[in-house]
């Protein structure tokens, strides 16, 4: 069975020849510019569609797909959701993880599960993961080496250091 992968949404049509502007959840933008197709849901199903223009405009990413070469065709687009199978999925670094790889991860802290990894905030400085803990209340760890001991994306768990004094909103 396929699986898909979320990397962007689109937000509006752009000008009248089809295109399309979307908001990337990668941080690659140029990882756009390699796509010849990508899936998009429609009533429960990934459909399939073909990319025929990828320009960057002040600061955005317009799309545009083949076949839709006017907004009035296009528009049934905004709102939805871009996916790409494994095979388009990039390449990363050591130690970088998609965040689909992150959320949903059990979180372990000194040998005993602490909670679950339930978002990740991009921030400009570093990632920060949001960690609802056993108990029900949340808490955010910055994902750098000060906090995070080990990730293992295959079994989705994450392990936090040890220590008392580098948990603010430590119970302990």
């Amino acid at each position: 069975m396929t699986e898909y992968f979320l990397i962007a949404k689109i937000v509006s049509a752009e000008g009248d020849e089809g295109f399309l502007r979307i908001n990337s959840f990668s941080d690659d933008a140029d990882r756009f510019k390699k796509l010849k197709k990508v899936f998009i849901d429609f009533w429960g199903e990934k459909k399939v569609f073909s990319l025929q223009s990828i320009i960057r405009k002040k600061g955005n990413i317009l799309i545009k797909f083949n076949n839709f070469n006017d907004k009035e065709s296009a528009v049934i687009f905004i709102g939805k959701e871009i996916f790409v199978d494994d095979k388009e999925l990039v390449k990363l670094p050591k130690e970088h993880y998609f965040i689909h790889d992150i959320i949903g991860s059990k979180v372990i802290r000194n040998d005993a599960e602490f909670g679950e990894v339930t978002d990740v905030y991009s921030l400009p400085a570093n990632d920060v993961y949001v960690i609802r803990k056993t108990k029900g209340e949340e808490i955010l760890i910055p994902a750098v080496h000060e906090f995070i001991e080990s990730i293992d994306t295959l079994n989705k768990v994450l392990i936090l250091k040890s220590g008392e004094d580098i948990y603010e909103d430590d119970e302990d």
